[in-house]
C-alpha cells in the first residue's frame, strides 16, 4: 500500500481525475458507479478521519478530498468531461460558463454558418436594449428574439448530439489506439465545444433582453 505522502505526491505531480477513479481517459463513464466511488472515497479521505493524525495527515487529507471533490464535479458532467479530457490532450478550450460585459464579442471567431443570424442579432438586441430603456415594447421585435432564441436552442441540442456521437468514436480509438482516429476526434470535440459554447453566449444575450419583457407582461396580466 502507498503512504500518505507518496499519494499527496502523485497528485501534487499531475494526478489526473480519471486516474482518482481508477478510470479510463474515456467520454462514456458510467456515472451511477461514479457516484458509488466518489461516497466511497469521500467517506474514506474525510478530514474527520485524521483529526488525530499529524498536521502532515491532516493537510494531506484537506488537499485529497478538494481534488476529489473537484474531479468528482468534472468527471459526472459529460461536457465538463470532454473539455477536461481535451485539456490533458493540450488543447485549449475556452469556459462556456465565463459570464462577461460582451460574451458576443469574447469569442475570437463566428461561426461562418451563423454570421448572418449574429450580424442581425446584434441589431436586434441593441434595438430592444434601447426599448428597454425607455420603458417601450415593440412585439414585432420580441417575437423575432424569441424565434431566434428557439433557433438557437435546436442548434444547441444539435451541436449535444453530435458531441454524443463524437464521445463514442473516441472511446473507439482510444480502445484501438489509433492515433490518428484519436486526433480527428479531439479536433472535432474543440469545434463542437466551441460552438457550443458560441451557441451558449448568444442565448444568454436572448435571454436577458427577453427576461425583463416576460417580467413585465407577467405582471401585466396579474
Amino acid at each position: 500500500m502507498q503512504s500518505h505522502a507518496q499519494n499527496s505526491n502523485e497528485a501534487a505531480s499531475g494526478q489526473t481525475y480519471f486516474a482518482m477513479f481508477s478510470l479510463q481517459c474515456k467520454l462514456t463513464i458510467d456515472t451511477v458507479a461514479l457516484q458509488r466511488d466518489f461516497y466511497k472515497l469521500s467517506r474514506r479521505l474525510h478530514p474527520d478521519l485524521y483529526a488525530r493524525k499529524s498536521a502532515e495527515e491532516q493537510a494531506w487529507s484537506l488537499r485529497q478530498s478538494s481534488l476529489l471533490n473537484d474531479a468528482y464535479r468534472t468527471l459526472k458532467d459529460p461536457v465538463a468531461r470532454t473539455a477536461y479530457l481535451l485539456k490533458l490532450e493540450g488543447l485549449r478550450i475556452e469556459d462556456e460558463n465565463t459570464e462577461s460585459r460582451d460574451p458576443l464579442a469574447k469569442q475570437n471567431r463566428v461561426p461562418a454558418d451563423l454570421l448572418e443570424e449574429v450580424f442581425e442579432l446584434n441589431m436586434q438586441l441593441e434595438e430592444m436594449r434601447t426599448n428597454l430603456k425607455m420603458g417601450e415594447d415593440d412585439p414585432a421585435l420580441r417575437g423575432d428574439l424569441e424565434r431566434a432564441q428557439v433557433q438557437f436552442k435546436e442548434m444547441l441540442a444539435a451541436v449535444d448530439e453530435d458531441l454524443h456521437r463524437a464521445w463514442g468514436a473516441w472511446d473507439a480509438a482510444l480502445d484501438a489506439n489509433d492515433a490518428v482516429a484519436k486526433d480527428k476526434q479531439k479536433n472535432a470535440m474543440v469545434a463542437l465545444l466551441d460552438r457550443r459554447s458560441y451557441l451558449r453566449n448568444l442565448l444568454r444575450e436572448v435571454d436577458s433582453v427577453l427576461a425583463p419583457q416576460m417580467a413585465g407582461a407577467a405582471k401585466a396580466n396579474v
